[in-house]
């Protein structure tokens, strides 16, 4: 497979990147914290193509993204106001939110009854929320090895295994988002990264 690669600031780049998802392609592109590679959320197939490509083990969920937290609905139920007071302070930004999976996700997104959702604070994956709606995305590299903050290093793991990477530059942030588990009465975090736990109890005191 040949993985092509467009600028953002190419006006093609955008359609380009819905024709390719709606086909079951895979597509990477920079978010606020590192680049990412994505698919859309209700496609089963492309799901298990990110599986693949990553050499990713099938028991880690991938996360979904999306444009707003008016899309919640459409991926997440029973939402705690944990989770409500939370994406409210956070989104967009660099904080995964883990709550109740809606059963119109597919398994193969998560084999748990849960899913982790983020609104990245980034205009270029703005855009392609808004346009393409809910993405199933992970960070571009295979498993193990370090998260890609450019286009060369998402090329050295992923080149020739996806078929399109939107170049948008080094991304602003450098690490993956704060993951917080939002299903608990009291809310815990699974990965700490720019947000920490000071800042969680903050935003809830």
């Amino acid at each position: 497979m040949n993985t092509e690669v467009l600028p953002a600031n190419n006006p093609e780049s955008l359609t380009r990147a819905l024709q390719i998802l709606k086909q079951g392609g895979l597509v990477a592109f920079a978010t606020d914290t590192v680049y990412g590679l994505g698919a859309r959320a209700f496609d089963s197939k492309a799901i298990s193509r990110i599986y693949q490509v990553k050499e990713r083990s099938r028991e880690s969920p991938i996360p979904v993204l999306i444009a707003g937290s008016a899309e919640l609905p459409n991926v997440a139920m029973n939402l705690s106001s944990t989770a409500r007071r939370l994406a409210a302070h956070f989104w967009p930004g660099p904080v995964t939110l883990v709550v109740w999976r809606n059963p119109s996700l597919h398994d193969e997104i998560s084999g748990l009854l849960t899913v982790g959702v983020r609104v990245p604070d980034h205009p270029s994956t703005q855009a392609l929320l808004e346009a393409a709606g809910p993405l199933a995305v992970t960070s571009a590299n295979r498993s193990g090895r370090p998260s890609a903050c450019t286009v060369e290093e998402v090329l050295e793991d992923l080149g020739g295994r996806i078929d399109l990477l939107i170049d948008d530059g080094r991304t602003p942030g450098g690490i993956p988002s704060t993951v917080v588990d939002c299903t608990q009465s009291t809310p815990k975090i699974l990965r700490e990264g720019p947000i920490n736990e000071g800042d969680i109890l903050t935003a809830l005191a």
